[in-house]
Order: structure tokens, then sequence, then C-alpha cells
């Protein structure tokens, strides 16, 4: 802590204080700012997903390939060719026999757009993969 002089009315004074509001509003102008992005950067990729009867999704570390309204294919919210699809699955599922997949589609999407992720899936040999939908 630094000791300051001043010079008051032919006195000295030491100031042994530090001014601690600026800190304190840049601490909450982080906090702010962090509450607000954190839930955009969760959501991910914005799809209308179908409705149907669902289970609740698994808790451990799973891969999510998402097909947005434009057929563009992402993994794990980056997106990616069918072809390095294909081989990053395919690592995946040499890596480790219990990769499991989740596929997000929007539901404007054509079916067999769809079904191509699955024949993917099914080719790289992943036996751990499910459809997500929204609860009716």
């Amino acid at each position: 802590m630094a000791l300051r002089r001043l010079r008051h009315k032919k006195t000295n004074m030491i100031i042994n204080n530090i001014d601690m509001t600026s800190l304190i509003d840049l601490t909450f102008i982080l906090l702010i700012t962090f509450i607000i992005t954190t839930p955009a950067l969760e959501q991910g990729i914005s799809v209308r997903l179908p409705h149907g009867k669902t289970d609740s999704l698994p808790s451990k570390k799973v891969n999510i390939v998402t097909l947005d309204a434009q057929g563009k294919v992402f993994l794990n919210n980056r997106t990616i060719s069918h072809d390095d699809l294909e081989k990053t699955l395919g690592n995946l599922a040499a890596d480790d026999a219990e990769t499991a997949v989740l596929v997000r589609a929007d539901e404007r999407l054509d079916y067999g757009k769809v079904m191509s992720v699955v024949k993917l899936l099914y080719k790289v040999k992943i036996t751990k993969m499910a459809l997500v939908t929204l609860a009716e």
C-alpha cells in the first residue's frame, strides 16, 4: 500500500486508503457482460426441432451433429463438411466404441438430408445415437 503525503495548510497528512469505487464499477460491468453473453454461447445453432415423445438426454459427454434449415452441418457448434464429419466421427468411434452422438435437425429440412447423416453414423460404426426432438 502506497503512502502519500499531501500538503494541506502547512500540515503533513498521510493518506493510507485506496478508492475502490472504480474497481467495483468495473467488476459489476464485467459481471453483467458475462451474465448476458453466457446463455447466447450455450444455445449454439438455432434450429426449430420437431415435437415428439422424448426421453431425457444423457448426462455424459456426447457429440452433437446439427443440421440447420439450409442444410449446413455442424459438429459441436462448428461448421463442418460431410467428408470431414465422416473422418472426425470415424476417429472418435475408433478411439471410443461408446461414443454417443445426438442429431439435431430443423423440422423444415428435407428428410433425405437427415438420413444422410444417420447413414454416415452407421457407416463409421457409431451405435449410440439419438434424434433430438422437443417434448410434446
